[in-house]
């Protein structure tokens, strides 16, 4: 992998650029595919035959599961795709991967076999500005309880999770929050130090 890809710098194009998606992948169970990050890699395979250019793919971590004591500890990484899928086709082809790697939603915030969540679409801000804010601003209580009815973009958590930011910042750690108006880097190194602490390197992607 070349240190432009590393970077984020890609054929010219940064990840702002609405061709490219960020996407968090996750698993804290095995699957049909094997174990966690066996299905992990799975999942980019699916979504590769599905259209999508994988650019980049960062190590893959260990992290503890969200909420605390929601189930086993996770195996959480990020992706950079290119691709010319609208907001609403890339959460499909990211919902049927799943289904295909056999993630069933029930419980929010579950254990799961395969978890891919859109992060951003270059800059997109989806639906507007008031509306990506109003969830980001949601005490946790409330986003035990509450899911949106519609894609928000950015995703509204991203800026506050660590086992998002890390993997994140291995891929594009240049890419900007486009209400908040920090990097992924900023945005790591923002976070407390006990956070950090608790993601750990498992390996580089293969």
């Amino acid at each position: 992998m070349s240190q432009d890809t590393i970077t984020g710098k890609i054929s010219g194009k940064l990840p702002q650029d609405r061709s490219i998606l960020l996407v968090a992948v996750g698993s804290n169970m095995d699957s049909p595919s094997g174990t966690p990050a066996e299905t992990i890699l799975s999942g980019v395979e699916g979504l590769r035959q599905r259209g999508a250019v994988i650019r980049a793919q960062s190590r893959f971590f260990q992290t503890p599961a969200f909420p605390p004591g929601a189930g086993p500890d996770f195996v959480n990484g990020a992706l950079m795709l290119e691709t010319g899928w609208t907001a609403t086709e890339a959460l499909a082809h990211l919902h049927a991967v799943e289904a295909d790697l056999g993630r069933v939603r029930r419980a929010r915030w579950g254990a799961r076999a395969i978890d891919l969540d859109l992060l951003a679409i270059g800059d997109t801000v989806q639906p507007d500005t008031a509306t990506v804010t109003r969830w980001m601003d949601l005490p946790l209580a409330q986003q035990q309880q509450k899911a949106p009815d519609r894609l928000i973009l950015p995703h509204p958590r991203l800026h506050e999770r660590a086992f998002v930011l890390v993997p994140l910042a291995d891929i594009a750690p240049d890419w900007v929050h486009p209400i908040v108006g920090r990097s992924v880097r900023q945005m790591v190194d923002a976070l407390p130090a006990d956070a950090l602490a608790e993601i750990v390197p498992l390996s580089a992607p293969s």
